[in-house]
Formats: structure tokens, sequence, C-alpha cells
């Protein structure tokens, strides 16, 4: 009996844990199922023709994107003239030809006048302008405003044929209306400004000053 006992208790002794015998058989059961979730293809629904359709997509317009951004750059010294060494555009007239009327209506001062124009704005275009927004500007001071603009004429140039602006007594499309009653014996500059806008880009303006001239002390 007691060499019974002792060889049970021996025997107690050298089992191995119950846990311990587990853990291998987990240890494969659970490499077994990873292994067959990473040999099992990717879901049908990440190929679908919605998703590729999106892929593509997006591709184009990131390289859109990236070409316009070049198309921007390749201009960017001229736009800004920064060590631009080519032809730039040049503006040898804008002044009043003739004052037709200066008197008060409604309240406040409008000036009636004909003016001459002439300036080669071909210069300016290169393969990123789409076109340009020419505009003849009156700049003047009152005592009530410290600075005034008035825009008399404009028009939209498209091509560098219609880039050489040669005008003569040209009927300005919008009067020189003053806010108040101030317009008499008042110095107006008169200036032409070139909106550019690019296919892309930033739009900005350049502008050239033409004359000074006094308007009359009088209304007639």
């Amino acid at each position: 009996a007691a060499g019974a006992a002792h060889a049970s208790r021996r025997d107690r002794v050298a089992a191995p844990p119950r846990d311990c015998r587990a853990e291998p058989r987990e240890r494969a059961r659970l490499v077994a199922r990873f292994s067959r979730r990473a040999a099992e293809p990717p879901a049908a629904n990440m190929h679908t023709y919605w998703v590729r359709l999106n892929a593509v997509f997006f591709y184009g317009l990131n390289v859109l994107l990236g070409l316009s951004c070049c198309a921007w750059v390749s201009c960017f010294q001229q736009d800004l003239n920064f060590k631009w060494e080519g032809p730039r555009p040049v503006v040898d007239t804008v002044g009043v030809n003739e004052l037709l009327s200066l008197r008060a209506h409604g309240g406040v001062d409008r000036a009636l006048l004909s003016f001459d124009l002439r300036a080669d704005l071909t210069p300016a275009f290169h393969w990123n302008l789409k076109q340009l927004f020419v505009f003849v500007l009156a700049e003047y001071d009152t005592p009530s405003n410290a600075l005034n603009q008035v825009i008399l004429w404009d028009r939209i140039v498209e091509t560098e044929e219609a880039a050489r602006l040669d005008e003569q007594n040209i009927y300005v499309k919008y009067a020189l209306i003053d806010q108040t009653n101030e317009l008499r014996n008042t110095s107006v500059n008169y200036y032409l400004v070139w909106d550019h806008m690019p296919v892309t880009g930033r739009l900005f303006m350049d502008r050239e000053q033409g004359s000074v001239a006094i308007l009359p002390k009088e209304y007639f």
C-alpha cells in the first residue's frame, strides 16, 4: 500500500499541468486560423467598376492639378516682371480729347468727355493667358474722399491683334460722376489698366498713367 501511494504521488508530480499540455494545441489552432485568413482572396467589392472609376477620376484630377501648376509657374517670371528681359506693354496716349459737359445732376457732379487711346498690350499675352480686361480709369481726390476711382471705358481683349489699341476721340461708356458736387477745378489722373485673366493661376492687374487734366471751375 505504501509503495502504491508513493507511485501515485510520483505520477502526480511528474505529470505536466493541463494548461501546459493544451497551450501548444491552442497556439497551433490560432496559427492555422490566421494562415487561412491571410490566404483568403480579397473581398470582391474592393475591385468593382465604381471603385476603379473613382480611382481613375481622382488620379486624373491630381494630374490636372499638377499640369495647371506647371502652366502657371512657366509664366510666373513674365507676369511678375521678375528679371524679365522681354518686351513689356507700352502705353503711349491716354488723354482727354474733348470735355463735352460738366453739370450738376441729381445732387452730384457729372462730366462727359471723349479721349484718345494708343497702347500696345501684345507683350502681355502668352500661352497661359485667356484674355485681358482693359479699362480707362479716372482717379482724383476731393475734400470728401481721399481717393476716387471711376471707370470711363472698358473692353475685353482676347487676341494679340486686338491688343494693339489705337482709338481717336472715343466717347466714354460711363460718365465721370462724383459722389458729391466736387468735380469742379479738380485735377484728374487718367490711367490705362489691364486685368490679366489666365487659363490657370492668379488674377492681377497692371496699369500705366496716361495724362493729367484739370476740370473747369464752372459748370457748362
